[in-house]
């Protein structure tokens, strides 16, 4: 990125204290940040892993002698800082110390805005861009926040000098509101009225977390001073506040977390009796087998004779043998030969038939019944 490019951006923050060793204890165990010397003497680097995210250095007698308190102080990019320190002083800032050269690291100057909060100013050294102690754009620090006594002078003040740009407005209540700094179309802090008349204006710094609740519980056992507890903002992020042990004010930022869908577990292999019946794998059943006709009874009976049909007296049942015995034929026999003929015929067939071969046998048996009384009677009469 070149220096023309970063005006307006938060490329560094520095922790001005009473206790550097304190200080660095602290934040180590709160952010597992770690500190390397710089080529500054007395100057301290904030390391993230391998990357530069800030520094720490005492805080300077002139400034202490003025009972300010420990604070991280802001860097903001400029492509000349000389330039933007004229700037600011015509728009009301006041310059705390002059442009100044870091070698191999860059130009900068502290200012104070027209309603007295400090800020400097920096432009990177291009002919080092791999100088230790050029500072990192990759920065855990997520958010600004303008604590003032004129919140309108004060955006009017950053907004000619940075190129930033009024956002939303949150209501607050009680006639307090908190406005919305951008920054190229992105939001980049904010800032409201400064509730506590006695303390001057000033930045808070907010550090990433990945959860709230354990880094304020580790600052509170390491020393820290808990100034409002963790609570949810507009946009559904968390928030809190702590003092670490020398007084520096800095905030804690917890994102919202990602409504990202839920795991799929990997699918175990469960046994059948462990499986509900719905989710057995089973074997296709076959299908269903055509409702069998009902067979007529000359069929379930495999064709058997069926029974004579009974004569009206005994005399005819006796003529019906007879007649069948010279036939060599019986009823039921011609029966079965019916049925067999028409067993897969229409039922009302079936019936016609049947009536039809009923009658043929009786008219048969009277028949043979005619012949035989007719024999018996011409009998006698031989005999005389």
């Amino acid at each position: 990125m070149s220096n023309a490019d970063i005006l307006g951006l938060f490329v560094w923050h520095e922790l001005m204290t009473t206790d550097p060793q304190g200080a660095a204890a602290f934040y180590s165990d709160l952010f597992a940040w770690d500190t390397q010397p710089s080529s500054t003497p007395g100057y301290m680097l904030w390391m993230s892993g391998s990357t530069r995210v800030g520094g720490l250095m005492m805080q300077p007698d002139e400034v202490r002698g003025t009972g300010t308190p420990p604070n991280w102080l802001i860097y903001l990019g400029t492509a000349d800082v000389d330039a933007t320190v004229d700037a600011a002083q015509r728009l009301g800032s006041r310059m705390l110390k002059g442009p100044t050269d870091i070698p191999g690291t860059g130009r900068f100057a502290v200012l104070s805005d027209p309603q007295g909060a400090a800020f400097a100013v920096f432009t990177p050294d291009n002919s080092a861009p791999s100088s230790t102690d050029a500072p990192s754009l990759a920065s855990p620090f997520s958010w600004h926040e303008l604590a003032t006594t004129d919140p309108q002078g004060a955006l009017d003040f950053y907004s000619q000098l940075f190129g930033w740009s009024r956002g939303p407005i949150h209501h607050m209540g009680a006639g307090n509101s908190y406005q919305i700094i951008e920054h190229n179309g992105a939001q980049v802090g904010g800032l409201h009225r400064l509730q506590d008349p006695s303390k001057p204006p000033y930045w808070l710094t907010y550090v990433k977390v990945d959860a709230l609740d354990g880094a304020v519980s580790a600052a509170r056992d390491s020393g820290g001073q808990i100034l409002q507890e963790p609570h949810e903002v507009p946009g559904g992020d968390r928030v809190a506040r702590i003092l670490d042990p020398q007084g520096g004010a800095i905030a804690l930022h917890e994102l919202p977390k990602a409504a990202a869908p839920a795991p799929t577990a990997p699918r175990a292999r469960k046994s059948a009796a462990a499986r509900p019946k719905a989710a057995v794998r089973a074997k296709p059943a076959a299908p269903p087998k055509p409702a069998a006709k009902k067979r007529p009874a000359a069929k379930r009976a495999k064709s058997k004779p069926a029974a004579p049909a009974r004569a009206s007296a005994t005399r005819r049942s006796a003529a019906a043998k007879s007649g069948a015995r010279k036939t060599g034929k019986t009823k039921a026999g011609a029966r079965s030969g019916a049925a067999k003929g028409t067993a897969r015929r229409p039922k009302v067939l079936r019936k016609a038939l049947k009536k039809a071969a009923r009658k043929a046998a009786r008219k048969a048996a009277r028949k043979v019944v005619k012949r035989v009384v007719k024999k018996t009677r011409r009998t006698p009469a031989r005999r005389r």
